[in-house]
């Protein structure tokens, strides 16, 4: 049985959760069961349940009761899977004192120091060290949406713009970004998810002419609609490029601008910067959106998850 430990919150973003849903998916077409332990997160839960997924809210922050001992005995748990970006060197120990393999996905806490193993697909920076007994660095790990193969096609011309920041865009990113594309003269479609806390700044910007949509059912499908995105720096815009969708990239963290500059090298999206620095006009309207397109969908492909349940096998 393997555990898969999320953070996910308004702070945090839904990102690490989406990833781990991509994964749950994944390991259970190879026949791997499962459990999900997360936070008290409403819109999380509320997916959970909606999916029929077996999981447990947990006190992430609780370093002194064992609770992960507890659960690994209760559950059966053989290895277990953090996604959480900066776990805690007591959280640990408390699973390696039970003698399972421990992984850890993007870390950069004390915590990855006794991973067996670190998946670190968004790790572009190469002076960066990454601590774990083995590390796999690189995007040839991402963990992407396989619905992708049902939407690719290649943009080739300018056209719908979807603005996409993350489930809960901790720094309402979206309504700078909205307020400039307004000076731009330009529209778009705006998706925002459940744990959206800036609505009311959200509404004073908008106009008749952007579409708002909240939580929709599908994002590979809402990309297939609109030639060019704008989005944080998580695995949005590599699922976006994958399906042949260019993107403008802001890092919403710090630690994504390695991501947004490997993205620009990789040729399906441009870089805009740090969100704190965002200035008008947001980019050049005249993008080689047929060559971002095409360079998208060479670049990043879609075999990363099945590298990645190969390597948990291995150390299982």
């Amino acid at each position: 049985m393997y555990a898969i430990c999320i953070e996910s919150s308004h702070a945090r973003g839904m990102g690490h959760f989406y990833r781990a849903m991509n994964l749950a998916d994944a390991l259970t077409q190879s026949g791997l069961q499962y459990i999900i332990y997360l936070n008290d997160h409403p819109p999380s839960l509320h997916i959970l349940v909606e999916r029929g997924i077996r999981h447990r809210v947990v006190d992430l922050y609780d370093y002194t009761s064992s609770w992960e001992a507890s659960l690994i005995m209760k559950d059966g748990i053989t290895l277990w899977i953090n996604d959480r970006i900066d776990t805690d060197l007591r959280h640990a120990e408390h699973i390696k004192r039970a003698n399972i393999a421990l992984v850890t996905f993007d870390d950069r806490g004390s915590g990855a120091a006794l991973a067996d193993l670190h998946i670190a697909a968004l790790a572009f920076d190469a002076d960066e060290p990454l601590q774990g007994a083995k590390v796999l660095r690189g995007a040839e790990y991402l963990i992407l949406n396989p619905e992708i193969q049902r939407y690719t096609r290649e943009r080739k011309q300018s056209g719908s713009i979807l603005v996409t920041l993350g489930g809960s865009d901790t720094y309402g990113v979206t309504v700078k970004v909205v307020q400039f594309l307004k000076e731009m003269g330009l529209t778009a479609t705006v998706v925002i998810g459940a744990a959206f806390m800036h609505i009311a700044k959200l509404h004073e910007v908008l106009t008749e002419s952007f579409t708002l949509k909240c939580g929709v059912h599908s994002m590979i499908e809402e990309y297939s609609y609109h030639e060019l995105a704008i989005t944080g720096g998580g695995i949005t815009p590599f699922e976006a490029n994958a399906s042949g969708l260019p993107c403008v990239v802001i890092a919403n963290e710090l630690f994504e601008i390695p991501v947004g500059n490997e993205l620009q090298r990789l040729g399906g999206s441009v870089f805009a910067g740090y969100h704190e620095s965002l200035s008008q006009p947001l980019f050049n309207p005249v993008l080689p959106l047929e060559k971002m397109s095409q360079a998208g969908m060479r670049n990043i492909g879609l075999q990363g998850t099945q590298r990645v349940i190969g390597a948990l096998m291995e150390i299982h």
